[in-house]
């Protein structure tokens, strides 16, 4: 076995003939650190933030590369170098530390690389070769005509966040000596959203662990529906009217308002959703997110109680201002960068039927998608849509008119209908709220709704 010095590097072919290896890294530290392995393109940039391996995504796509056993300042990770795509071309092993603790504060730390069951390179380093750093590149496997591995050893004041712009940057050309490159651009130039995105992952583990389980499951059907790196804002409109008391007072508003939320966590870099309500009024009510979703129902409640009527109408001309100025009459398409999901809740039918129809066939010109669910046992009998059996139609002929409505620039609404929120998987109701809209976002990008295409990681 060689051991490496900080900043050698070597050719992994001169130590195996095998592309399936092991890299184990070890820091001893009373902090909580964090280990991650980063795969990046040839411009070490991380192109797709599903090659972005710790405790929180365990796996590449394919299972190239593998987090097999992690805790605090360890991990444990199995990588198949011939599988790799070409757009990963640099392994990076990367830890960063919690808490006012820094890098300097560490006992002692290891990277060993095996193959076969056999040690082949080791790096050893501890807290005296670094100061205030939050964060720590320790070693590179990288390919240059063949694969090579380098002990780094460098660190960053910012931690994770700076690690992640120096990524997301555009980065100097590779001379042969393997270590990071300063950032070319100013890391306001940094696509933001990939930071924002693990940042929030990171918090919700350590403060939210029920809403990353719904994360990790919305993020299933949006990737099965093509949309694992779609961007968009989310909002949650909730039926105030005096026939949803129970439903309130049971809790399953709040349940599925979490289940909403952890879908947001998905779409909107920040986090949060937000909340319009109706009954004989509608009210903008703020943003639900992870610092306040807990008893955020109760609490809205108090504030908005429940309120005889039901006008849908008076809630898309609220929504409508909220995100484009204006709920007037278009017939020319508005363009948007992030489109906006309204995830429409209600148990009854509007009073203002012509207004509603109105503000969908205007607000077809723009870049938002109404997803409605009626809550409700239907009268004649069910409707099944694909897996799920508890789809209702019947009740909600006017919700059914909506999803089918002519005279719009673009189909921009979809419909179905429960008769107890509660009885439905997560996994089913985020599969039942991806089944029309990654059309409409196909055919938004086509007539000019959503204004250029997003970061893509």
């Amino acid at each position: 076995m060689k051991h490496l010095i900080r900043g050698e590097k070597v050719k992994l072919s001169d130590f195996t003939t095998e592309t399936l290896i092991e890299v184990e890294v070890e820091l001893h530290s009373h902090a909580e650190i964090d280990i991650t392995c980063f795969g990046l393109n040839e411009n070490k940039k991380l192109a797709d933030d599903r090659y972005m391996i710790f405790y929180n995504q365990n796996a590449s796509p394919a299972q190239e590369i593998q987090l097999l056993n992690h805790q605090s300042g360890m991990g444990h990770f199995r990588i198949d170098l011939s599988g790799l795509p070409a757009t990963v071309q640099n392994l990076v092993f990367t830890a960063t530390i919690d808490g006012d603790e820094a890098m300097g504060s560490i006992q002692s730390g290891s990277l060993l690389i095996k193959s076969g069951g056999q040690a082949i390179l080791s790096y050893s380093f501890s807290g005296q070769d670094f100061q205030n750093e939050k964060a720590i590149i320790i070693s590179e496997i990288y390919h240059k005509s063949v694969w090579r591995a380098a002990s780094v050893g460098r660190g960053f004041d910012g931690g994770l966040a700076a690690l992640l712009k120096d990524f997301g940057g555009e980065v100097a050309e590779e001379q042969e000596q393997p270590t990071p490159s300063v950032p070319t651009q100013p890391a306001s130039e940094t696509p933001p959203v990939l930071t924002k995105k693990i940042m929030l992952e990171k918090k919700m583990a350590e403060q939210a662990p029920k809403l990353l389980d719904l994360s990790k499951k919305a993020k299933v059907s949006l990737e099965k529906a093509g949309l694992h790196d779609h961007q968009a804002k989310v909002a949650l409109c909730l039926d105030i009217s005096g026939s949803m008391h129970s439903l309130y007072r049971s809790g399953k508003i709040q349940e599925f308002a979490e289940r909403i939320l952890a879908l947001g966590t998905r779409f909107d870099d920040d986090g949060t959703i937000d909340i319009f309500l109706f009954g004989a009024n509608a009210h903008d009510a703020g943003e639900l997110s992870v610092d306040n979703f807990s008893g955020f129902v109760n609490n809205l409640i108090k504030k908005y109680p429940l309120e005889g009527g039901t006008y849908y109408g008076k809630a898309m001309k609220t929504i409508r201002e909220h995100y484009f100025g204006s709920a007037s009459k278009r017939n020319s398409p508005y363009a948007s960068k992030v489109p906006v999901y309204v995830m429409f809740v209600t148990d009854g039918a509007t009073f203002d039927e012509s207004s509603t129809i109105s503000h969908i066939q205007n607000a077809s010109y723009e870049p938002l998608f109404w997803q409605f669910m009626a809550i409700g046992k239907a009268n004649k009998g069910t409707k099944k849509r694909g897996f799920f059996s508890s789809v209702f139609q019947s009740d909600f002929t006017f919700l059914e008119k909506l999803d089918d409505l002519k005279g719009r620039y673009i189909d921009n609404a979809d419909f179905f209908s429960v008769e107890d929120p509660g009885l439905i998987s997560d996994g089913e109701l985020y599969d039942l709220l991806m089944q029309e809209y990654p059309q409409w976002v196909r055919e938004a990008k086509q007539k000019g709704l959503i204004a250029q295409a997003q970061y893509h990681f």
